[in-house]
């Protein structure tokens, strides 16, 4: 299944939390190979909306919260390497809107 094309991501949450050396779950040092970086946000945004725009969706969870999906694709760095990811995104059940959530690391390859 296909999510809605103008499911929305967040700046802060590339900004703030992707991009950014955490203690745990770390995903900026895996985003940092392929080239996705604090100084080029707007990349990393790019990117998932064309994994959100290609892929198809799998229902995976759902809570009193909404309901959760998956899509995973191909992250195509602006140095040339590709990451294989998880994209995780959710359709709030009060709101219907569907947002990003995070992603979830798979591979690194170069082209």
């Amino acid at each position: 299944m296909k999510l809605p094309r103008d499911a929305t991501i967040a700046p802060d949450k590339i900004t703030n939390y992707l991009l950014v050396r955490q203690n745990r779950s770390d995903k900026s040092a895996f985003l940092e190979r392929a080239g996705f970086t604090p100084a080029n946000p707007t990349a990393l945004i790019a990117g998932l909306a064309v994994i959100l725009n290609e892929g198809e969706a799998q229902l995976v969870d759902e809570n009193k919260f909404g309901q959760y999906y998956e899509i995973v694709g191909i992250l195509h760095g602006p140095v040339g390497v590709d990451l294989r990811v998880k994209t995780i995104w959710m359709t709030e059940r009060l709101s219907g809107t569907t947002k990003f959530i995070t992603l979830i690391p798979i591979e690194v390859f170069a082209k």
